[in-house]
């Protein structure tokens, strides 16, 4: 089993990254919407242990498929 900052490598578990304040402007203008308005993300979700993140972050999670290609999903952190 992983530690906590240890990311966890697996064929079913897609790639997370936390984005920077720039990044989260960008995104919430482009799409005209708040972090309350994204889907979430609980702060204690193991996939995203290792990215020290804190209530109010916002989560890429890029999801790799044979038959779609690639596609991006975003995440609201949340507290449990």
């Amino acid at each position: 089993m992983a530690t906590k900052k240890e990311q966890i490598k697996h064929v079913l578990i897609p790639e997370h990254t936390k984005l920077g304040d720039k990044e989260v402007k960008e995104l919430m203008d482009k799409y005209n919407v708040d972090i309350k308005e994204l889907p979430k993300i609980f702060i204690s979700d193991p996939a995203i242990q290792h990215l020290n993140v804190k209530e109010r972050d916002v989560i890429k999670i890029v999801r790799k498929s044979p038959t779609a290609g690639t596609t991006i999903f975003y995440r609201g952190v949340i507290n449990d």
